[in-house]
């Protein structure tokens, strides 16, 4: 067994009481010290909020939107969408809808159209 190497440095910052729970709900969940938690996640650029910004329910219904839009939109226009076509769709889908959610919890809401935006 390797044992890692010894960590002589420390590094300390403050935190409200509000952020210290949150941190330490953050740790518990995943059977860390605060400490432990709080090194991996600065290491590795998370935060208490990692759940949130890798939201699977957001990427499924992202990837259920994407489907749609490029299924119908071609059959409503007349064209067919053949088994190969469709394949290709959700592999690529697959592939895009993890990061399309991510970027869509990070932009802001956009202000609502006057009228609410209906026609």
């Amino acid at each position: 067994m390797v044992k890692p190497p010894l960590r002589r440095k420390s590094i300390g910052f403050k935190v409200s009481e509000e952020e210290y729970a949150q941190l330490e709900t953050a740790a518990q969940k995943s059977g860390q010290t605060l400490g432990e938690w709080c090194r991996e996640a600065i290491l590795r650029g998370g935060s208490a909020n990692d759940a949130e910004r890798h939201n699977p329910a957001l990427a499924e219904i992202v990837g259920v939107r994407l489907l749609l839009v490029n299924v119908l939109g071609p059959v409503a226009a007349g064209e067919k969408v053949t088994p190969e076509k469709f394949n290709q769709l959700l592999d690529q889908i697959s592939e895009a809808k993890h990061q399309l959610a991510a970027k869509l919890q990070h932009e802001k809401p956009k202000p609502e159209k006057p009228g609410g935006g209906k026609k």
